[in-house]
């Protein structure tokens, strides 16, 4: 769906009249596409006392062919290790390291900050300081102009190896829509594996999709496919003619299938276990929303939304959890910001979409010991049919309602998925991420 005042924006009249009224001055984002760079321009790189992680940045940067340069006029991104920050008199590190050059983030910059779980310190002061960098981190994204994003990553002491799939996404195009998120890496213990090849980190894999047919859903199969996996589409019957271009335009297979049936999780764990000899990507992706105040809401509306939305994807789960998803696999469910913040007509979805976030958080620590992830991520105001049926003036409100000053891609959607599948994320488990461009709503 175009949005025509991005378009209006960058034109020649457009920047005159946004500058001069003060209004939001979208910026194109900076996308992956095969062959980019990581990063588009030198990173700089800091540390304060003491820190952890600034050899093992330095590594991830080398292997990923990030330029490293201290005297460059405009950066690429500015990636600072926190961990060494073990006082509130310390935070003032960061201050004197970002200062000097925040205004020298290029167009779509990053900006990465990288500390230590405050729940994992027993010193209180260290604790209160690293927490402290949560609020630094979201003011920065707010601050930070012409599309540039800030993200904070908590790493357990023992999990310095594992930065590396999390740091490529950060500074790449894929991590587009993904602003001031707070991201935990190693809670759970789990073993990050390189891919041999990163451009087709997926290669040899069984990635199953569900609501594949349109929208988010195909471009989730899409790029799960383009990073090396044979992806099984799922839709309802209905969508059966939508569901076999997909599967037929990335070369994978479709399912159709209604999830909600009382033997479908029974029928698709045959299926994926006699076709496939397994699967080691699940994504529930199938939602549906009936939307109606809750005092004028059916309760047909009411169960059918809890049913697709999270009671399918918990019986799935049980159903696949019986030897069918391999020991290493990723479970990856789809939430939304309504989930977190809540929406006015939508009791049912945001109930379900916070049960997504809870069965992630119910499900980390027991799957870790199979070596099994289970992560979400939560969209915000993302271009589709559904949000091109949205009223003018609402749907204005939603793409502009954010620090990128504009709605997301489906391809955003799929990218964080993406990175969460790859088998160097594994050590990255029990997180919600948002892919909203950091939105007014939630948190």
């Amino acid at each position: 769906m175009a949005d025509r005042y991005q378009r209006f924006s960058n034109s020649g009249l457009g920047r005159v009249l946004v500058k001069r009224l003060g209004l939001p001055n979208p910026t194109p984002l900076r996308r992956h596409r095969p062959g980019d760079p990581v990063l588009d321009g030198p990173a700089l790189l800091g540390s304060a006392p003491g820190g952890r992680l600034s050899d093992h940045v330095a590594a991830v940067c080398q292997s990923a062919g990030v330029e490293v340069r201290t005297d460059a006029d405009v950066y690429g991104a500015l990636v600072f290790d926190a961990t060494g920050i073990t006082l509130v008199e310390q935070l003032r590190e960061l201050y004197d390291f970002f200062h000097p050059v925040l205004r020298s983030v290029g167009t779509c910059g990053r900006v990465v900050v990288l500390g230590t779980p405050p729940e994992r310190i027993a010193d209180a002061d260290e604790q209160i300081a690293q927490r402290a960098l949560e609020g630094f981190v979201r003011s920065v994204g707010k601050e930070l102009v012409r599309g540039a994003t800030a993200q904070l990553v908590y790493v357990e002491p023992g999990a310095e190896g594992d930065i590396a799939s999390t740091l490529r996404f950060l500074l790449s195009g894929k991590s587009a829509y993904v602003d001031a998120q707070v991201i935990r890496i190693g809670a759970f213990g789990g073993t990050a594996v390189e891919p041999e090849d990163w451009a087709v980190p997926l290669a040899g894999k069984v990635a199953l999709v569900t609501g594949a047919s349109r929208g988010i859903g195909a471009a989730i199969a899409e790029v799960l496919a383009r990073d090396g996996a044979h992806v099984v589409a799922l839709d309802v019957p209905a969508q059966g003619d939508a569901l076999a271009e997909v599967a037929n335009h990335i070369g994978g297979s479709a399912v159709q299938l209604d999830i909600t049936a009382p033997d479908a999780p029974a029928r698709l764990a045959d299926h994926l276990r006699t076709r496939h000899g397994g699967v080691d990507i699940v994504v529930h992706n199938a939602g549906i929303t009936r939307d109606k105040k809750l005092a004028n809401m059916k309760d047909t509306a009411w169960d059918a939304v809890l049913s697709v939305n999270l009671a399918s994807q918990l019986r799935v789960n049980t159903a696949l959890l019986a030897g069918v998803l391999h020991n290493g696999g990723r479970i990856i469910g789809v939430s939304s910001i309504a989930g977190i913040a809540g929406n006015t007509g939508q009791a049912n979805y945001a109930t379900s979409k916070a049960g997504v976030i809870g069965m992630v958080n119910a499900h980390a620590a027991a799957l870790s010991e199979r070596g099994i992830t289970i992560n979400a991520v939560a969209p915000g105001f993302i271009e589709t049919k559904m949000t091109a049926a949205v009223p003018l003036v609402i749907r204005e409100a939603g793409r502009r309602m954010n620090s990128l000053a504009q709605g997301g891609l489906p391809v955003d959607v799929a990218e964080t998925i993406a990175w969460y599948a790859n088998p160097a994320s594994g050590a990255l488990t029990g997180n919600t991420v948002r892919v909203c461009g950091q939105s007014l709503l939630g948190a």
